[in-house]
């Protein structure tokens, strides 16, 4: 099983959109991202987002051009500020999943899955990115397989 997990593209600020939808500039790096994944035969059976705008958005970019065979969902427990602890455990080892969300936490659900503590930090995110996580198939270890950022700033 793979985890593909993404920060939603770039948004607007509060005072242009209330939702915070994807700017002009969160929209292409997305669809770069997207195609990137594409490119390098990124397969995933669903596309769990966490239902705020700017990660909807996100997640539709990537089913458009990825096309997972159970389409996209919004899953709970994806805020910023949820715990990890609580998605971590509903993961399981057989599909490959992309989870479109947030920080702090999508860093801290790497940190968590690779060293078991939250505070952890291990990789940094930007907008847009994809890092992907796969899962020792003969212990319960996770490992960071690649990552993929819009910029190498």
């Amino acid at each position: 099983m793979a985890l593909f997990l993404v920060q939603h593209g770039k948004s607007l600020p509060k005072e242009k959109d209330p939702d915070q939808g994807l700017s002009r500039e969160g929209l292409a790096e997305t669809q770069t991202m997207a195609t990137l994944a594409a490119e390098n035969n990124v397969q995933v059976m669903r596309i769990i987002h966490s239902g705020k705008k700017r990660a909807l958005q996100t997640a539709e970019i990537f089913v458009r051009v990825l096309e997972p065979e159970t389409g996209m969902t919004k899953g709970p427990g994806l805020a910023p500020l949820d715990d990890v602890t609580i998605f971590a455990s509903t993961l399981n080892n057989e599909q490959n999943i992309m989870v479109v969300g947030h920080l702090p936490f999508m860093e801290k659900l790497v940190s968590y899955l690779i060293t078991g503590s939250q505070d952890t930090s291990i990789i940094k995110f930007q907008n847009s990115s994809i890092i992907c996580l796969d899962h020792e198939e003969l212990s319960d270890a996770w490992f960071i397989r690649w990552a993929l950022f819009p910029r190498l700033d």
